[in-house]
């Protein structure tokens, strides 16, 4: 495994006066799957818009060896970082492709001419949007959304792809589509930071994990590892695998 590409030291974050995250450390080595499991309102969520820069936060957020904690949204995005929201957020009034030719603003602003390129890699992984690339993303199913939001943030070829739920609300057999595809993208190079309520899923794709309770990291270890620990078992994979 790589050198950490993201590196989070004592982070702060929440809503108002209210804290969320306290005091909050993690990394991710390049190249790698890392997961952070833990149960709703743990602040998993609210973890990756602090590191997308959605949320104010406090504490030092290293990407690539550099403190971008003081930098903005656009700052980040043009750095390399892409979230797929949990809500996917798509232009659901506008066609797949135009959807797609949004997510490649990174690409334009940086000048690369190739980001038609990036376009046919996206069609090459869910052959299904290029099938559906004239259709309005509004009338798409739920997992071709998460198909095409996950898409979009490939357009910017991002180093860091952040992951919110991308298990939430879909078909188990879609579910293992998409954890299938985020197991071809650690092929491609690019690190994955995956939220996930589907602990078994994410623990089976990914090559480290973290527990997240109460806004703290309870436990971490290599993925393996956690899959195998009485207290993990218990509370996130039991029979219903969760």
């Amino acid at each position: 495994m790589g050198a950490p590409l993201l590196e989070v030291h004592d982070l702060h974050a929440g809503y108002g006066k209210a804290e969320v995250l306290s005091g909050l450390r993690l990394q991710a080595a390049e190249g790698s799957v890392v997961t952070v499991i833990g149960p709703n309102g743990a602040g998993k969520s609210t973890l990756l818009n602090a590191l997308m820069g959605v949320l104010p936060a406090r504490g030092r957020i290293l990407h690539g060896g550099e403190d971008i904690a003081a930098l903005t949204l656009e700052e980040r995005v043009m750095r390399g970082i892409a979230l797929v929201p949990e809500k996917r957020e798509l232009f659901a009034t506008m066609p797949v492709e135009d959807n797609l030719l949004l997510g490649g603003y990174r690409q334009m602003r940086l000048g690369r001419q190739d980001w038609q390129g990036e376009m046919a890699r996206v069609y090459e992984l869910f052959p299904r949007l290029k099938e559906r690339r004239s259709q309005l993303a509004g009338t798409l199913s739920g997992g071709e959304r998460q198909m095409l939001a996950i898409g979009r943030a490939l357009m910017s070829r991002p180093a860091l792809l952040m992951l919110d739920e991308p298990s939430l609300g879909l078909a188990p057999l879609v579910v293992k589509d998409i954890f299938r595809t985020i197991a071809q993208l650690r092929e491609t190079g690019v690190t994955i930071l995956l939220i996930e309520q589907n602990a078994r899923a994410a623990l089976e794709v990914a090559d480290h994990g973290y527990v997240l309770e109460t806004g703290e990291i309870a436990l971490e270890g290599p993925a393996a590892a956690l899959r195998d620990d009485p207290r993990v078992v218990e509370t996130y994979l039991g029979a219903a695998g969760r």
